[in-house]
C-alpha cells in the first residue's frame, strides 16, 4: 500500500502545527514563568501556538540588467 500525495512530507510543504506536545506545552509555560516543577501535568494551561510566516526571497538585479535598462530591443534605427 502506498502513501497518498497530500500526505507526503516535503521540505517547502512544512506547516505549522496547531497542537503541541505535553513536553513541548511545559516547556513553553516555564518560558512564561507559569510552571514550576511539582505541578500536575494534566489540566495544563492552554499555550498560544505562534505561526512563522515564510519570508520570500527579493529579486536580486545584477549588473547587466541595470546598464541595459531594461529595453529589451536594440538602439540601432530600423527602416
Amino acid at each position: 500500500m502506498t502513501i497518498d500525495k497530500s500526505l507526503k512530507v516535503r521540505t517547502g510543504m512544512m506547516r505549522t502545527r496547531n497542537v503541541l506536545t505535553r513536553a513541548e506545552r511545559i516547556e513553553k509555560l516555564k518560558a512564561s514563568d507559569r510552571w514550576s516543577e511539582g505541578d500536575s501535568v494534566h489540566g495544563l494551561a492552554k499555550v498560544r501556538v505562534q505561526k512563522l510566516a515564510m519570508k520570500r526571497k527579493k529579486k536580486v538585479k545584477t549588473e547587466d540588467e541595470d546598464v541595459d535598462g531594461g529595453g529589451g530591443g536594440d538602439d540601432t534605427a530600423s527602416t
